[in-house]
């Protein structure tokens, strides 16, 4: 019998993801009301902002009949609007869980949540008992399921109705045993930009496993329509964007105008309409050019953007984009030193040649190695801290261009007094191409993303290893 007047309560199961909900159910001698589905309510009790698109109800007219265990490819809010069941879920995702049990007797006033690749399963328990489920992928023929025989003897379901006496299909009988189910794999993450810095050092973090797509313009044109159907993106978790245009003086001309905003913002827009629509984790890697450099302190996360040139306006402006998206994180980072060309190894060169450089030494901030970088958007994606913007670089005091260059003649027996410093606009004087404006303070603020328990070091530590390497 229909339990009235509970309060709405969720209780988790020892399945990762699959909770039990009790809904609030108003009866008198009429009959009774419920929300069966009241998303402002239910997301606030804790259940995750699925986004159901299709509504099915399997209407049962026998007692015993039997269905499942069937693990589809999209998330279930499953309730009833008669009758009862005896509900069964197996864990059929591959990992550590995989084959746990959980029963559970479902009537009007018991709902439960699926996750994807959850095996689902009930008898009936009541006649003209109908089970309702909302889904958030629409169904399609082209779609994978799992499935797993109801009498298998691993899982030992204690059915109320014995099998042998009960309704069930021959498709159901069909199913394979336990030791015979290919576990649903998890869903992926999307790294691009794969062939730069950071996507290289992305992989050496994350590794190759078969759920991680690494992926270069080549593979896949961001700015393109295409990308909208160039990808099944229900089967994805994330995406992490370490793909950018990021030729800060070539941004400034008509051409490459154009190619930034193409790949720093429409590509960024087109992620974030994905995200969007598949309810999917976006990364996003942001720039202390979207600050014009005049603060007297550290940057934080929620100060005012306000770029000074085209390269710091397309990142601006992907930050924006970004922000609509319900689960995102937007890494905000400065002066990133990688495997490849860059600031450090010029330094170490022209200091084993011989050369004395001229460098800058009124534009301040902290070295950011693209190793950290990926080890902090990894331990973002393991934390999942409140979303939001990040700020994430090399720890330790601010040093000017001039300050590292010296840090690198030392770390390499040189003499640091060879390092000649001189003004932005001295360095720049003789430039014959466009030059994009510098902000004059890039640190940023570490303390938020310290306070997620991330571990920043010290960029004079890291240079050093970065060198002896």
């Amino acid at each position: 019998m229909t339990e009235f007047g509970k309060r709405l309560r969720a209780t988790e199961t020892p399945i990762p993801g699959l909770v039990l909900w009790d809904l609030t159910v108003h009866g008198d001698s009429r009959g009774w009301f419920k929300e069966n589905w009241q998303r402002e309510k239910m997301i606030a009790a804790g259940l995750p902002d699925f986004g159901p698109v299709q509504n099915n109800i399997s209407f049962n007219d026998a007692v015993g009949t039997t269905r499942g265990i069937h693990a589809e490819p999209w998330d279930k809010w499953v309730s009833l609007a008669t009758g009862r069941v005896f509900g069964v879920w197996v864990d059929l995702r591959e990992g550590p869980t995989f084959g746990m049990v959980f029963t559970a007797e479902l009537d009007p006033s018991r709902a439960i949540f699926v996750p994807r690749g959850v095996g689902n399963g009930y008898q009936t328990l009541d006649p003209d008992t109908a089970y309702t489920y909302l889904v958030n992928d629409h169904w399609s023929p082209d779609a994978t399921y799992t499935f797993l025989n109801l009498a298998d003897e691993s899982v030992a379901i204690d059915w109320p109705i014995p099998l042998d006496r009960a309704e069930i299909s021959e498709k159901d009988h069909a199913h394979p045993r336990l030791a015979d189910v290919e576990p649903v794999p998890a869903r992926k993450i999307l790294v691009t930009g794969a062939n730069g810095q950071l996507g290289r050092a992305l992989r050496a973090e994350l590794g190759d496993a078969s759920h991680i797509d690494y992926v270069t313009r080549e593979d896949l044109d961001l700015a393109s329509p295409e990308v909208f159907t160039a990808r099944h993106w229900r089967d994805y978790d994330t995406i992490i964007n370490a793909a950018a245009y990021t030729a800060v003086d070539q941004a400034e001309t008509p051409e490459g105008r154009r190619e930034a905003w193409a790949a720093n913002a429409t590509a960024v827009s087109h992620l974030a309409r994905i995200a969007l629509e598949h309810r999917l984790t976006l990364v996003h890697v942001s720039t202390d050019y979207v600050f014009d450099g005049t603060s007297d302190r550290p940057y934080h996360e929620d100060d005012p953007l306000s770029p000074l040139g085209v390269y710091g306006q397309t990142k601006a402006a992907a930050d924006a984009i970004v922000a609509t998206v319900p689960r995102h994180y937007i890494v905000r980072t400065s002066w990133v030193i990688g495997d490849g060309r860059n600031f450090v190894r010029t330094m170490r060169e022209l200091a084993d040649r011989g050369v004395d450089p001229a460098v800058v030494d009124d534009q301040v901030g902290r070295l950011t190695f693209t190793g950290d970088l990926a080890r902090g958007i990894v331990h973002l994606m393991a934390e999942r801290p409140a979303p939001g913007v990040y700020n994430l670089t090399g720890g330790g005091d601010p040093m000017s261009w001039a300050d590292v260059a010296r840090a690198v003649f030392v770390s390499t027996g040189h003499d640091p007094q060879r390092v000649r410093p001189v003004s932005t606009e001295e360095y720049f004087a003789s430039a014959s191409a466009p030059v994009a404006p510098r902000p004059r303070n890039s640190v940023l603020d570490l303390s938020k993303i310290e306070a997620t328990g991330f571990a920043v070091r010290a960029v004079e530590d890291v240079l050093r290893e970065y060198l002896a390497h």
